[in-house]
Order: C-alpha cells, then structure tokens, then sequence
C-alpha cells in the first residue's frame, strides 16, 4: 500500500531543543524519527499491516508513516568525517529514519545487522552506494588477471554489486572443449547466487584488448536476477555503460513464467 512521511531539514540549535523537548535528551543529534504507528516489538509494517492502515490518509492517499527531522549543520559534518557526499549523508539519515518509522530498531545487535543491510539495499536501488563505479571498474580488473584463457586468449575481469552492498568478481574461465568455458559475468554471477545474494544493481566488466559487452548468454544469465542492471563496460581508461534492457530488449524472465506462458494459473491446479 502507498506510504508517505512528513521530511522537515533544521540546523542543530532546533533539533536540540526538539529532542530536549519531546525525548529529554539535551543535545544535537543528526536526526529524529517520530512514527505514527506503534509497532509492538519484533513487529514492522510489513508484518502488522493492520496498523499501517490504521494511518490511512484520505487526503494524501496514503498510510502516513509519521516524521522525520534531520539537522542540516550535523548531516554537512558526518559526511566530511565519513568523506562521502552531502547527498550520501542526507539519503543514509533518511532511510535509516524511515526503517525506524516502520518499526525497525537497532538496539539489539541482530536487530542492528538486519536493519543495516536493509539500510544498504534501500540506498543501493536509489542509485546510492558507498561503492562507486571506479571502485568497481578496480574490482573487475583485478579480477581479469585471473582469467584462464589459453585458448582464446582474451582476458575478461567482471564485478557485481548486489543490492545489500557486497560485491562479487569473476573471470572468464575456457575449456578445452570450448562449450564448457563460462563468462567472466556468469563467474561473478553464480558465485554471488550461491552466497545468497539474488539482487543486484550494477555490473563492470573490464578486458583488455576492447570493450567487452556481454554476450547473449550473460544477458540473459543476468536478466534473471537484475532485469535492469546498469552495465559498465572498460578497457583501458575507456568506459561505456548501459542498461540490461538496452542489451536484451523485450526479454524473457521470470515475471513470463511457465504459467503465464502456458496461459494459465498452475498454482492452483491440485
């Protein structure tokens, strides 16, 4: 169901006087989070949506999560002590806002990891990562010197990132028989899946002798799991990027499946 949440930005003589005020704390904090619903221990908005509707706005049309106040003059200053962006700082202080207002905390150490990670899934489908595109160009480099190619003699590096934040790299790796060789993308593919991972967002890969595109196999490998992944390609100081739709243009996933493409609901044929 569609949420939403009031966002106010103030500088840190407010937010102090805000906390003294409704938390009895005297003292800045980067922000603040006041959530409309009170979610019963272990339990969140997805778990208890009784109680998200319970906040159902008629005139927004949408459950009102609650507000959420960040101190600019704090958010400027952790993001130079962190050394990232502005824009990084604010997107982190929202999001961990909104997980708060949707009842996650972080008080327990299980709680604080899987809050976490949420926390970096979230930022990493905005397009906001700690991990930048240069770190995995890097990545699928070193990678590349992995490679085992006798055959064809083409060096191919490859470097995944998943939607909770770790990344993942490969090689291509031929066969003597050449239709066992795989793919550096399908290397750092499966090696992610079969740690668990099952969404991702951005994929480099890097060679040496020119810009390797996936082939028809990867793209489809790939599509499975990340129907739009952002495609980084490398060679050298050059660089080019795509999208996988750009790539696989009206593909076959698992939004088409079997049933679907049998034109009925097998899920309830017993």
């Amino acid at each position: 169901m569609p949420c939403a949440a009031c966002l106010r930005f103030t500088d840190d003589a407010e937010i102090r006087k805000i906390n003294r005020e409704y938390r009895g704390i005297d003292r800045a904090t980067d922000v603040l989070s006041f959530p409309s619903a009170a979610f019963c221990p272990s339990r969140t908005a997805g778990t208890a949506p009784q109680l998200l509707r319970r906040e159902w706005d008629a005139e927004i049309k949408a459950c009102m999560l609650g507000d959420i106040i960040i101190s600019a003059d704090h958010a400027r200053m952790q993001a130079e002590e962190y050394g990232h962006s502005l824009k990084r700082e604010i997107a982190y202080l929202t999001v961990h806002a909104m997980f708060h207002l949707m009842g996650y905390d972080h008080i327990r150490e299980e709680d604080r990891e899987v809050m976490r990670k949420m926390e970096e899934k979230a930022l990493n489908k905005a397009g906001i990562s700690r991990v930048d595109d240069d770190l995995l160009v890097e990545k699928a480099k070193e990678a590349m010197q992995f490679s085992y190619s006798p055959y064809s003699h083409f060096r191919v590096g490859a470097c995944l990132l998943a939607a909770d934040g770790r990344i993942f790299t490969g090689c291509n790796i031929e066969n003597a028989s050449y239709g066992v060789s795989n793919c550096a993308e399908r290397t750092a593919l499966f090696k992610a899946v079969s740690e668990g991972a099952r969404e991702f967002t951005v994929i480099a890969i890097a060679a040496e002798k020119t810009m390797a595109w996936p082939c028809g196999i990867c793209r489809q490998a790939l599509n499975e799991f990340a129907p739009d992944l952002r495609v980084i390609v490398a060679c050298g100081d050059e660089r080019d990027e795509a999208r996988l739709p750009e790539l696989l243009p009206h593909s076959f996933g698992p939004s088409n499946g079997i049933c679907e493409y049998l034109g009925k609901d097998e899920t309830n044929d017993k």
